[in-house]
């Protein structure tokens, strides 16, 4: 694909967004328009860190009158996306049932996640390999201190939630668009982890058009570990995509259904690697209260720095079901949650399967799953899981940060190029306690193993002195100490308002 259709690729969603949206408008003329209700919320509802199914279904009694008032005595009110049932026990989704802080322009969001990391690798310079939700050990962290919410009026909406802490250095680094062009990119967007805003049309059981940063729930899990059944999630959710920066359409066609059209700069990316956008879907579907069914699907993308050749494929799907439901047992409540997922690289000297030593193949295949108890009313959990992946030619392995090393620079003293091996696996054990909705005491232990050397020994990772010279550069006389396997406690207090 020429670079000249990859821009009439933008330019035609572009144009075809507002006409769309003009359509709708005047398919709803006469009448008034119609005020903020929980459908708005509804978009950011069917995945957490922005609201919840059963925030919604407190809120619809309300927003139902309202639009009952507004409108013709023989409409039926619309029914809001999934507020049917109580989805507070999903994994990767918020456990409060109403926000802290609700107005009818704005509700509010105030998140403090803070961790202590046990390496029993003993790392001397203190930092851990392999996680996009951890970076040091031994040491007291603020991981994210998030602050905003969610705006709404009429028909406009939006979303900001800063992003400080550890989240502001480590997200970025694992980035490599931003070493295209000007303007450092990683800077502008590095303190903001969402930042979107949209217009609500009142079509269906409602219509959401988003432009800015938005979560990609690709691997389930959400961004934000308070929303979590574990705090390090497996590598099909901690090495796949957490935001996408573009242009988002949310559809529900009714309440128990929604899918996504997304068209955005790349794969977790604040700028475009190549001269291609990435194009994508998600499709949700839930037939009840104790079922969700969920497809991420990145169809196209050129996602290789400085290799227009390449292009991207993957498809993540997940299920989760919630078993028990007995709220005044011991053990209130069991659920769980599958995740698989699959995907290639092809052209730029690649092949997505039957690859030689000319074109290996390059691919991506990972499973995860995660079993979740629930005792005396909710205030204690368990989460018991693991998963495994196969990445040869590592493209989705996250880069150890050796001698300063970032997704751009790379490193080598751990290559990724074509055909370089990679097969991980690991387990976990997570206990909680929740003595309220706004708060959650973490304590968890993993067990992590990779077929080749690369999580931190206790020689580290950095030069004595520090970082040497540039960042994929060698240091004479120096090896990282980089082992198969890794085994360390986390302790952590997750609040949100």
């Amino acid at each position: 694909m020429s670079q000249h259709k990859n821009h009439n690729i933008v330019l035609c969603f572009s144009a075809i967004v507002p006409l769309l949206i003009s359509i709708a408008a005047k398919a709803d003329e006469p009448g008034s328009k119609p005020a903020a209700t929980s459908v708005q919320a509804a978009g950011a509802a069917t995945n957490a860190g922005e609201a919840n199914g059963a925030a919604i279904a407190d809120a619809a009694p309300d927003a139902q009158a309202a639009s009952a008032a507004a409108k013709p005595a023989e409409t039926a009110p619309k029914a809001d996306p999934f507020a049917f049932g109580d989805f507070t026990w999903l994994n990767g989704n918020s456990r409060q049932h109403k926000p802290v802080f609700d107005y009818p322009a704005f509700t509010g969001e105030i998140r403090i996640d803070t961790n202590y990391v046990y390496d029993l690798n003993h790392p001397r310079d203190h930092t851990l390999v392999g996680s996009s939700e951890l970076g040091r050990t031994n040491e007291v962290q603020v991981q994210q201190l998030g602050v905003g919410g969610d705006f709404h009026y009429e028909n406009a909406r939006g979303r900001l939630l800063t992003q400080l802490g550890m989240y502001s250095t480590m997200t970025p680094r694992n980035d490599a668009s931003p070493a295209r062009g000007q303007w450092d990119l990683a800077n502008a967007y590095r303190y903001v982890s969402e930042a979107y805003g949209g217009y609500h049309l009142d079509k269906m059981s409602g219509i959401n058009v988003d432009a800015g940063i938005f979560m990609s729930y690709v691997g389930l899990f959400s961004y934000y570990q308070y929303d979590n059944w574990a705090y390090q999630p497996s590598y099909v959710s901690s090495n796949t995509p957490w935001f996408f920066n573009g242009i988002r359409i949310q559809i529900f066609p009714n309440d128990h259904f929604k899918e996504e059209i997304w068209l955005t700069n790349g794969w977790q990316s604040y700028g475009m690697f190549n001269d291609s956008p990435g194009i994508g879907s998600q499709t949700m579907w839930r037939p009840n209260g104790n079922w969700s069914l969920l497809s991420n699907n990145y169809l196209y993308g050129k996602d290789t720095l400085g290799n227009d050749k390449r292009k991207r494929v993957h498809s993540d799907s997940s299920l989760e079901w919630k078993y028990r439901d007995t709220p005044d047992s011991k053990l209130s409540k069991s659920a769980l949650s599958f995740t698989f997922d699959i995907g290639c690289e092809y052209g730029g000297n690649v092949k997505c399967t039957s690859g030689d030593a000319r074109k290996p193949s390059q691919y991506f295949i990972g499973f995860m799953l995660y079993n979740r108890w629930w005792f005396n009313h909710d205030r204690y959990g368990v989460t018991l899981g693991g998963g495994a992946i196969t990445n040869p030619g590592r493209y989705l392995v996250l880069v150890p940060p050796i001698n300063g090393a970032t997704a751009a620079s790379g490193t080598p003293y751990f290559t990724a190029n074509p055909g370089d091996p990679y097969r991980a696996w690991d387990a976990s054990a997570t206990f909680d306690y929740m003595p309220n909705e706004n708060v959650t005491f973490r304590y968890e232990l993993n067990h992590r193993h990779a077929n080749v050397p690369y999580w931190a020994g206790s020689g580290g990772v950095t030069p004595p002195g520090g970082n040497t010279g540039a960042p994929a550069s060698l240091v004479d006389g120096w090896q990282p100490d980089l082992r198969k396997t890794e085994t360390r406690f986390t302790a952590a207090l997750l609040v949100k308002f």
